[in-house]
């Protein structure tokens, strides 16, 4: 399934409830007991019983995560774990802030790790990573990039999604899938069909921020666009590849005419259900994570669907690019009180580096494995295109939005003057990707930045 990023705004510095309670043990605070080197014996560890939070909610998501712990439970029989499905953010947030915490938590978003890195939400990982020889460079740098704050990780990437170019074979007609922005408006012109009087049966590629998973993360890796500069502040309005992108977009827009667009857009079905356009044959080309693929086998009338997938389009000019996306994914750390912290960072070291373990979620819930053993294993379900999502996510280029204290009002300050821009009430694109910039510095001002 796709990783939904959820906004949860106002996250506080989190303290104790009380001034005469006693602290809760953290992780590195007590040296662990090994066999050999720094490896654990399993049985050193005393019993113990970890709660697990997680977000997954449905009958197959849950058994996967019930699979992956019966793995654990092998290799530390001792420790009882007991999964809580369907937690979001605001509640694992609560749970920390009232003392109540799980030992251990998973979320979707990764909208929120600046913050509980910052506060200490979630405990600082980097002494056990260290102290158990574990080598992060197994991890692409866009991941390790989205689990950490300000040289503090607090979170570790538990699966990713990557984000690529799906195509209807039918609608293309041969036409082999575009690999520059040139390219991608040439053949949406080609593949769109409308009536007399301009509107639109069948839309080529739908340019809008608007439609599903446009959203500007998501498209800026087309350009190379940074979000962030090296201080934190925002570089929406002086990196050109912004620019770029949004000049190329709003063109795309125009050539469809906004109002049209608007009309076709609106009229589409459910992005999450059956009726969803690319499975309609009402748009040749999208945006899409590797979750759909499973969604397309998984519908009774979409699974027929001749269709491929692909990298995104990239600048003419940057040709390097290509190959690369988006990524972003699961977290999962442990949290501030965890009860038993040495206990809950072997469950979440066996979730995110075990390549079983990650290839029995990856098979399940069809996101990427995020180690490149997991995502060569011969066990790893796999196709053509799936094994697109697999390449994006591996490739050196594919990046993500940093971690940052604002992320969710960052997005939604750019988003905002987006859906201006695409319908023509913005005049002069420079001033205003500026007044964006200044909004966002503003808000980090605020916040200590």
């Amino acid at each position: 399934m796709r990783l939904i990023p959820l906004a949860v705004a106002g996250l506080l510095a989190l303290t104790a409830c009380t001034a005469t309670r006693e602290a809760p043990p953290t992780l590195g605070a007590q040296p662990k007991p090994s066999a050999a080197g720094t490896e654990p014996a399993a049985a050193a560890l005393p019993p113990a019983s970890l709660e697990l939070w997680h977000g997954f909610s449905t009958d197959a998501e849950v058994k996967a995560f019930e699979d992956a712990i019966a793995g654990f439970n092998k290799k530390f029989p001792q420790i009882k774990v007991v999964a809580k499905k369907g937690i979001q953010d605001d509640q694992i947030t609560s749970a920390i802030r009232s003392g109540k915490a799980p030992d251990v938590a998973a979320s979707f978003t990764t909208d929120n790790v600046a913050q509980w890195c910052k506060s200490g939400a979630f405990q600082d990982l980097t002494p056990v990573i260290q102290q158990d020889g574990i080598d992060l460079s197994v991890l692409p740098a866009a991941s390790r990039s989205y689990t950490e704050f300000e040289g503090k990780r607090c979170t570790m990437p538990l699966l990713a999604d990557a984000y690529g170019l799906y195509y209807n074979k039918a609608l293309m007609k041969g036409s082999e899938p575009p690999k520059t922005l040139s390219e991608l408006t040439e053949l949406t012109k080609k593949l769109t069909v409308r009536d007399a009087d301009g509107t639109i049966k069948v839309a080529g590629f739908i340019p809008s921020f608007q439609y599903y998973e446009n959203s500007p993360s998501h498209l800026g890796p087309m350009t190379g666009a940074k979000w962030y500069n090296e201080d934190g502040t925002s570089a929406i309005g002086s990196d050109p590849a912004w620019k770029q992108l949004l000049t190329w977009q709003k063109e795309l827009v125009d050539w469809y005419g906004y109002a049209n667009l608007e009309k076709f857009r609106k009229s589409l079905g459910d992005e999450w259900g059956a009726e969803h356009p690319f499975f309609k044959g009402k748009v040749a080309m999208i945006v899409d994570g590797e979750w759909r693929n499973a969604m397309i086998a998984n519908d009774p009338k979409a699974k027929t669907l001749d269709y491929g997938t692909a990298p995104l389009p990239v600048a003419d000019d940057k040709p390097d690019l290509y190959g690369s996306g988006f990524t972003a994914g699961t977290v999962v750390g442990v949290p501030k009180g965890a009860k038993n912290p040495q206990h809950a960072w072997e469950l979440v070291k066996y979730l995110t580096t075990d390549t079983d373990s990650l290839v029995t979620l990856s098979n399940a819930l069809r996101n990427v494995p995020t180690t490149k053993a997991a995502a060569e294993s011969p066990k790893l379900a796999n196709d053509a295109n799936f094994k697109t999502f697999l390449d994006i996510f591996a490739h050196p280029k594919t990046s993500t939005l940093p971690a940052n204290v604002n992320s969710v009002f960052n997005q939604d300050a750019f988003s905002t003057f987006l859906t201006s821009w695409e319908k023509g009430s913005v005049k002069d694109l420079d001033a205003g990707l500026k007044d964006v910039d200044k909004r966002i510095n503003d808000k980090l001002k605020l916040s200590g930045g």
